[in-house]
């Protein structure tokens, strides 16, 4: 019998390159037919074929409450029956912005806009503008959107399709003098950082305009700074006079109430945001100190601009979600819910003889074919990724719906019962010894 995912990928790949939106959506890493999904409700996704599956993608972290909460879709459809876009100023953005700066006290302006890619890339021109510098610092495996300077080292889907890493672009498309202004370092060493700045960011002729981080990686399987890595990233750019742009569009609100910032207690200068600020919807946001900010047009020379910026209902599908994840023990709860499916995982693992663990931060989780947590790139590749593609099918015979990719963070919701990820830990156990062949 032929599967209804198998018919609509089979057309889909007539009229959309490699029949997806978005290129990890299309299984080549794993292997099989991507499933096309017809409905969420809750920790639940429902497949063309009607199977159902407990959700650990979550739209890649937007939905931090689950598909289709209520008071979500409720404000969504209240917005929407009042026009769909302005292009032009609406209160809904201004209390956006007055809800971000009050959950994040690093920003004191911001800017919204439709995407983490264009989130990263307006802080990136406008700490270059502000600094009136050009050299983007940037760390291997960690991915900042598809812009082109960004695209050096990149992870995400970069690493899924095995794109070359070798110092000059990850993608085919991109001059080279795009990614000439791009420095490279490994994530989480405290030397190569301090060396860089000693060698090009000297009073005379300093370079360096800027450093972007995942504070929290997440686009190379989940990794954790070590201890001092980001402390000598605010130390080098106060010091010499660079921006330290934390990119959180996949960490913001998701690892805590003061995303990674707040739980590390580092204050960058410019954040961007995305995901989790959208409930579902597209919105990005960038933001930080005012006087970088007041760089942007019209009050200053850097241009950025966006036809949909704001749009009131993006913006009402984020306010509500901002709201809800306020309240008193959201993020208890979201933690320790986590933290249980990892515990759970790596006792499965252990059972069962097979090298694997996990970790978590805050509602972000990384599963990894590996002894223990990666902390950089390098230890990222050596993962047994054939041994996570087999286990891949499994769950997802199961019913489990991970990420597909060894590359990619998982994400749990506050829909996710104990239920839920009792039965998630009970699977894995059981497609842990279907690995060992027993």
């Amino acid at each position: 019998m032929t599967s209804r995912n198998d018919e609509l990928f089979e057309q889909s790949q007539k009229f959309i390159p490699g029949g997806v939106n978005s290129p990890v959506r299309a299984f080549r890493s794993v292997g099989g037919t991507p499933r096309f999904f017809a409905k969420g409700a809750g920790s639940r996704v429902w497949d063309a074929d009607g199977k159902s599956y407990l959700d650990y993608v979550g739209s890649w972290g937007p939905l931090i409450l689950g598909h289709a909460d209520a008071d979500v879709v409720k404000a969504v459809c209240d917005t929407a029956a009042l026009g769909l876009s302005f292009g032009a100023p609406t209160e809904m953005e201004l209390r956006m912005a007055e809800k971000l700066v009050e959950m994040l006290p690093s920003l004191e302006k911001l800017r919204l806009v439709s995407s983490g890619t264009e989130a990263t890339m307006s802080a990136i021109r406008v700490a270059r503008g502000f600094t009136g510098r050009d050299t983007l610092v940037k760390f291997e495996g960690c991915y900042h959107g598809h812009a082109d300077s960004l695209l050096v080292k990149a992870g995400s889907g970069l690493l899924t399709f095995g794109q070359p890493s070798r110092g000059e672009s990850s993608s085919a498309g991109v001059p080279a003098d795009c990614s000439g202004h791009t420095v490279v370092l490994d994530y989480n060493d405290i030397d190569q950082v301090n060396q860089l700045f000693a060698a090009r960011g000297g009073q005379s002729g300093n370079e360096i305009a800027c450093i972007i981080v995942e504070a929290v990686a997440g686009n190379m399987n989940l990794i954790k700074p070590k201890p001092g890595f980001l402390e000598c990233l605010r130390e080098n750019c106060t010091k010499y006079g660079a921006v330290l742009i934390f990119d959180e569009v996949m960490t913001g609100f998701r690892v805590g109430a003061g995303s990674v910032q707040g739980l590390y207690g580092i204050k960058p200068d410019l954040t961007t945001l995305g995901k989790v600020i959208g409930g579902g919807l597209p919105v990005g946001a960038f933001g930080g100190r005012a006087d970088i900010m007041d760089q942007l047009a019209p009050l200053g020379p850097v241009y950025q601009a966006g036809t949909l910026s704001g749009n009131p209902v993006a913006v009402a599908a984020g306010l509500k979600t901002l709201e809800k994840i306020s309240a008193p023990g959201f993020y208890e709860s979201l933690t320790a819910k986590t933290q249980r499916l990892c515990a759970g995982l790596n006792a499965a693992a252990r059972e069962a003889g097979i090298i694997a663990c996990a970790d978590s931060v805050g509602g972000m989780f990384g599963l990894y074919f590996r002894a223990t947590p990666p902390t950089s790139y390098a230890e990222v590749m050596q993962s047994d990724k054939e041994a996570f593609n087999r286990f891949y099918h499994l769950m997802l015979h199961e019913g489990i719906y991970l990420a597909p990719s060894a590359f990619e963070a998982g994400f749990v919701s506050a829909a996710h019962s104990d239920a839920d990820i009792d039965a998630t830990i009970a699977a894995a156990a059981r497609c842990f010894e279907k690995l060992t062949g027993n």
